[in-house]
């Protein structure tokens, strides 16, 4: 498994919103095991949005697995919407799990964009905590990259 990040080809910089590992844990175990590494870091899935069933249903398109789950860690959430109500915009903290080339991507947004998008000082101590989760959360799969037997 490793960190990996993103090169738009675009001119100027972009920053890379994402936090991504890579692992050949099978999807649906890559998703359970997601989940426990969140609820181990504080954050709950609020909501899960299965990207391939309803872009199969509504157009009748195939793609690979792609799930958005919308976590959540309350008291981060409260902080940061104790510093700027509009804040909401940009939560919960999206975390995808799709397939691509044979391995599974799990991907979670940067909570450092919230710094940049906003524009608030003050959710720079929020964002750094949130980040630091997320990235626990992830590593903590890296010791479980091989499938279960």
């Amino acid at each position: 498994m490793r960190l990996a990040g993103r090169n738009s080809g675009r001119q100027g910089k972009v920053m890379d919103y994402g936090i991504t590992i890579r692992t050949p844990i099978p999807f649906t175990e890559a998703v359970a095991r997601v989940r426990e590494a969140l609820k181990a870091q504080g954050f709950g899935v609020l909501t899960e949005i299965d990207v391939q069933a309803t872009l199969r249903d509504k157009l009748g398109q195939d793609m690979e697995d792609y799930l958005i789950l919308g976590a959540c860690n309350p008291p981060l959430a409260h902080r940061a919407l104790d510093a700027d109500r509009r804040i909401g915009l940009l939560l919960p903290c999206n975390v995808v799990v799709r397939t691509a080339g044979g391995q599974t991507i799990i991907e979670a947004l940067n909570p450092q964009t919230m710094v940049q998008v906003a524009g608030q000082p003050s959710l720079k101590s929020v964002a750094d905590e949130a980040t630091s989760k997320i990235r626990a959360a992830l590593d903590s799969l890296q010791d479980s990259d091989r499938p279960a037997r």
